[in-house]
Formats: C-alpha cells, structure tokens, sequence
C-alpha cells in the first residue's frame, strides 16, 4: 500500500516538473505578456483578444501576447498596475482615479498604470418621455429612475454624475440592466432610464417603439456645474439627431474612454512594435473586424481620453505620428 502511495507521489511530481520545465521553456523561447481583457463576450474581451490575435503581432518573433478573460476594468487596472498583466483595458476615469488615490474605497495610488491608446467611447444616456418636463437631471426630483445594474459601471457613473448633481439620494432608484429598463419604462413603471453605452442602444429603439421619447441634455448639466473640471477625464460629444426614432436634433453628453494600457515596466519597444503592428489601415480593418466598436480606433484619435501620463513606448508612437508635439 505504502509503494503504491510512493510511487503515485512520484508520478505527480513528475507531471508537475514537466510542466514547469516546459513553462520554462517556452518563456526561454518568447516572452509573454499578458493583456488583461474582460468577461467573455463583453467589449473589453474582444479588443484584448484582437490585438492577441492580429496575424502580424503573432509573428513577432521576439515576444508573444497573451489575452486573459477578466473582470473588467478595476481588476486590470489593479493587475497591470502590480504586473501581472503586461496591458489591459481600462476606463480612462479608473486610470485617474486610481493614480490619485480616489477610487471608492480604496485609497491606494495606481502609479505604473500608463496611456498607451484610445479604444472607444462610452456614452452618457438618459431617456425621458416627451411632454415629462423634464430638461434636466435636476428635475427627476421624486421621479422614478432606471440607473443600470448594480455594480456595473453604468450605475458607478450615475451614481457618480447624479451624487454631483445633488439629485442622487432625491430619486427613486431602481437598479436594472437597459432591456429591463426599457421595458418598464414602456409600462410607465419608470420615469426615465440612464444609459452608459454605445449608441444606437437596442434598448433605446425598443423604448422609442413603444413611446414617444425625448432625451435630456447631459451635457449643459455637466457644463453648467462644473462636472467637466472636477471630472477632467470625461469627454464631450453629442448623440446625433436622428440616432432615435423621435429625437431629431443633437443631444449633448460626456463619455468615458475605454484606454489600451500598460504597465510602467513594460519595455518601450514592445508597446511601440504592438502600436506599429495595430495602427495600420490592415491592422484597424483587423479589430473592426473583430468587434465593430473598434470603428472608433484610429490614429487621429490614438490618444482621446487619455488624461493620464502615456507610456514611453506610446509617446515616441504618437509623436511620429504627430498627435503629440
């Protein structure tokens, strides 16, 4: 019995050494970084997944890129910052916030979290019915209103904007995702619902079928309180007219900006290579073709959103490139 246990220990160990020698080896052969994406399915998954598997990045001889499923943006944040992911997805407010210290409940300074390039945008929504009243988020005072799925950054940020605001703890919450909301929004059991997506959102045309709605001009509340300067990493841009059935003129908001960064260690070559490699017409096609978000990506735009110092390796880049002077 005791033999038969022996040489099962043996037999285990012997697989273990052959792995480690074998993960040895292959580091020996190419290093590995890690790019930390998302959930699977999600946006981030698609863009960490689309640089990995860009022909002309996996023929790099030198090193090799390695996409990894995550939970989205706080945990790459937190992972690319502590090096055990090389590159990751993350929002342009988390990549401020954490460098400053002020990410909801955690005081920590993100300092090795550097801007590498802008992926996409991230829209502020907030649909109302037509003839409600309201022109303003001030005025949900008492109304009932859809803020996204608790814990998502949907509800982060309205909990965020609404809280600068003064309105947030004056509403009546209800935490749901955009389909639940449209649907309740259509049986009048919500007054309005907020958005924190790319549009046109499949939600927003389900709603704008079964009503007639308007939406609220994020962006003059933003200007008018002064959300711009204490948040500097949000954007402007306008929901263009037409975008939904009934809304025919231009609705001003804010966006946050999906970032590709990396980790202050990170050699500057290899960033440079990976930006030289993905910011060609073939490469740009490739991560459309992936994920049609990626329409957003694009040399003009390499650094939108980026508020936050860039990594060496993306400024020589940009600067060739004459984004940056």
């Amino acid at each position: 019995m005791r033999n038969k246990y022996f040489m099962t220990l043996v037999g285990l160990f012997a697989v273990l050494a052959l792995c480690v020698t074998l993960g040895a080896g292959d580091a020996t052969a190419k290093t590995i970084y890690k790019f930390g994406g998302g959930p699977a399915g999600g946006t981030f998954q698609f863009m960490a997944g689309g640089i990995a598997t860009y022909p002309a990045v996996k023929d790099i001889k030198e090193f090799r890129v390695l996409a990894g499923a995550s939970g989205g943006s706080v945990e790459n944040l937190r992972k690319t910052n502590s090096g055990q992911y090389a590159m990751g997805v993350v929002y342009s407010g988390h990549v401020y916030l954490g460098r400053n210290g002020l990410m909801k409940n955690d005081t920590k300074k993100y300092e090795d979290v550097l801007g590498v390039a802008y992926f996409y945008g991230a829209p502020a929504q907030l649909v109302i019915k037509k003839g409600s009243g309201i022109k303003s988020v001030k005025d949900l005072e008492g109304k009932k209103v859809g803020v996204g799925n608790a814990g998502s950054g949907a509800f982060a940020n309205c909990e965020l904007f609404f809280t600068h605001m003064g309105i947030w703890d004056k509403i009546e919450r209800n935490a749901m995702g955009y389909n639940d909301a449209a649907a309740a929004f259509g049986n009048n059991q919500l007054d309005a619902f907020w958005l924190f997506t790319a549009f046109p959102s499949g939600a927003v045309i389900m709603a704008a079928q079964q009503n007639d709605i308007d939406m609220v001009d994020l962006g003059a509340d933003a200007e008018a309180s002064g959300f711009f300067d204490k948040y500097p990493y949000f954007a402007t841009l306008a929901v263009p007219a037409g975008t939904y059935k009934g809304v025919e003129r231009d609705i001003p908001s804010f966006q946050d900006s999906a970032l590709w960064v990396a980790n202050s260690k990170v050699p500057a070559d290899v960033v440079y290579t990976l930006l030289s490699k993905i910011y060609t017409p073939e490469g740009l096609a490739h991560m459309v073709n992936v994920k049609k978000t990626a329409k957003a990506m694009s040399v003009e735009d390499g650094v939108k959103g980026i508020v936050t110092p860039l990594h060496p390796g993306a400024e020589k880049f940009w600067k060739e490139k004459g984004v940056l002077k």
